[in-house]
């Protein structure tokens, strides 16, 4: 290849599935740039970290037009290609062992995704667990976490759907490149969910969804995230490799108790006995992460109320229990007259209700 930025590099390197983001570290950790691992030769490269001589001849024979073919395609898709170097890289991705190097993103990905929940489980999950995924993404989302899932069938799907009915962000993570959605049934579904948060790939754009990617994007799940929720999952299940990096990554593992006699009970069952926290509702979750501070604070929920400051500073004051009027003069150090005009213009944009004997809660 010709003279070509280091950030050019690390995408053309990425083309190589075999590589791995374990190897292409280990050859970066040796040669210093990706320049000069595509500059280096064949013996040197094997020797280096022992890749083999599939994988070296693979990275001896990539060419320019193979790159400038894949950064036109995002280009004309609209996606954002980022490298582990970047600034807007995720924040808890950057802190496992294996980051991806690159990452493909349609839509954005915000600092406040620090505060994000995994959701997965089963794809053939039962009533129960499908309306509990979606409860709990729409209600947690409604905290302001953002939710991860893997837009796979069933409760992923679910979960997805429950963040978005909220109006908060979420952050669907592929096992394929973002040019070959799958499954192609919720195609529509990465469209609406890259309009307020993102879909995301380490693939290039045209990798399919073979069956030894999704381990990999498992581990981007999880470690996106602060902790993995596994809604249902049987023995077998994927959802339960998601669990198992979580806890390799150092994160939380929750999971929701089922019937001991039901087949897509018995994954989620026996990480409890293993140790995963039981979850009956969302304050065990948010209990065990420490970050009411989130909550508190309407992460995804300030701009859409467009709030003014001193709007914001009442209603950050209540929550769903009663507030008097008194400890809002209190705590807000305003007076009478600034409190009830705000009080006011806030319950009739039905953000707030007054309750007898001069209470306000969120509405």
């Amino acid at each position: 290849m010709k003279n070509i930025s280091e950030f050019e590099s690390l995408v053309g390197l990425n083309l190589i599935l075999d590589l791995g983001s374990i190897r292409l570290k280990r050859l970066l950790g040796y040669f210093q740039t990706p320049q000069n691992v595509l500059k280096a030769p064949k013996e040197e490269l094997i020797r280096a970290s022992g890749i083999g001589n599939i994988i070296a001849d693979k990275i001896g024979s990539l060419k320019e037009g193979d790159l400038d073919k894949e950064l036109s395609l995002a280009r004309k898709q609209d996606i954002e290609i980022i490298s582990y170097k970047d600034e807007d890289y995720p924040e808890n991705l950057k802190q496992i062992s294996d980051p991806p190097i690159i990452l493909y993103v349609k839509g954005e990905l915000k600092k406040e995704d620090k505060f994000s929940l995994g959701i997965v489980g089963s794809r053939r999950a039962s009533f129960y667990g499908l309306s509990c995924a979606e409860k709990f993404a729409h209600d947690l989302s409604g905290k302001g976490l953002t939710i991860v899932s893997g837009l796979a069938r069933g409760v992923d799907t679910y979960a997805h759907k429950g963040a978005l009915k909220a109006g908060g962000r979420t952050i669907a993570v592929i096992g394929s490149g973002l040019n070959q959605i799958y499954p192609p049934e919720n195609k529509r579904l990465a469209l609406e969910i890259a309009k307020s948060g993102a879909v995301i790939s380490e693939f290039p754009m045209n990798t399919e969804p073979f069956k030894q990617n999704f381990p990999r994007r498992n581990r981007v799940i999880s470690g996106l995230s602060l902790g993995v929720l596994v809604a249902e999952a049987a023995r077998n299940s994927g959802a339960l490799i998601t669990a198992d990096f979580a806890l390799e990554q150092g994160r939380d593992v929750f999971a929701l108790p089922g019937k001991i006699d039901t087949a897509n009970s018995q994954g989620t069952n026996e990480l409890i006995k293993q140790g995963a926290k039981l979850v009956c509702g969302i304050d065990d979750i948010l209990e065990e992460l420490n970050i009411a501070p989130v909550k508190d604070t309407l992460v995804n929920k300030r701009e859409p109320f467009s709030l003014t400051e001193r709007e914001l500073l009442i209603y950050d004051l209540l929550s769903n229990y009663p507030v008097v009027l008194d400890d809002i003069l209190e705590r807000s150090d305003m007076d009478m007259t600034e409190a009830a005009h705000l009080l006011l213009k806030l319950e009739l944009r039905k953000l707030i209700r007054q309750l007898p004997g001069k209470q306000f809660v969120r509405n």
